[in-house]
């Protein structure tokens, strides 16, 4: 199983690039951006914008994988979005893993605040559907964010993994049994529990498991080193 991180992006200073130096000299193999315009029912606080920091990292960095986590559709049109994808995978080849998703009603205010059209779920599953199908032609890995009936469905069609928030083991191994599965999420709050945490996550068959990201001293180096160990 591989590791990564959710870069701290919630702020408006740029620590998140030195946190992602840090995770690839930790040997971790991603990191991953929020696609929000505020944190989740936080409109009050900053947010810095998915498609430049990820631009920003794919100059900064030189091995680790990339990628939003996840993108969702409907804030830009379709092919901008694809556009924006494919713009990345140009300045770092190989290295960018599109994470689409269709949204909620939970980030469906920011549509709203900024005037931008919340779709209803059957267009917004079109888009993702054509999102994900054009980009894995153009040979980007796509995970396609959820684990609801209609999402991975929409996986399972496209050839795209599905990463699941926050699942149980028996939920990943459920998915796992019908397709690639990736995982992201909170773990322990500290190196011990976290690894746990993954332990089980990997057993369950997850090919990837993105946490949060910590500044504990060596936790990084530490996680990287034991998840290479796992089965």
């Amino acid at each position: 199983m591989k590791l990564g991180v959710t870069l701290p992006s919630f702020r408006l200073d740029a620590v998140a690039l030195d946190a992602a130096c840090q995770a690839e000299d930790a040997g971790l193999d991603g990191v991953f951006v929020f696609d929000h315009l505020w944190p989740m029912g936080r409109p009050d606080r900053p947010a810095l914008a998915a498609v430049p920091l990820l631009g920003a990292l794919a100059a900064r960095t030189e091995r680790v994988v990339i990628g939003p986590l996840v993108a969702r559709v409907g804030l830009v049109p379709d092919g901008l979005l694809v556009a924006e994808i494919l713009s990345l995978e140009a300045m770092a080849p190989g290295r960018v893993v599109a994470g689409l998703g269709t949204g909620d009603s939970k980030s469906a205010e920011e549509n709203i605040a900024y005037g931008i059209p919340y779709a209803p779920a059957s267009l917004r599953r079109a888009s993702l559907e054509w999102c994900a199908t054009t980009l894995l032609g153009r040979g980007v890995p796509v995970w396609v964010g959820g684990g609801a009936p209609a999402t991975t469905a929409i996986a399972a069609r496209a050839g795209a993994a599905v990463n699941l928030w926050g699942a149980s083991p028996e939920v990943i191994g459920e998915h796992a049994g019908h397709g690639e599965v990736t995982w992201a999420g909170p773990t322990g709050r500290d190196v011990r529990s976290t690894l746990s945490c993954l332990e089980l996550v990997a057993a369950a068959g997850a090919t990837w498991a993105v946490i949060d990201w910590t500044d504990e001293p060596g936790a990084l180096e530490a996680l990287a080193q034991a998840v290479c160990l796992l089965p």
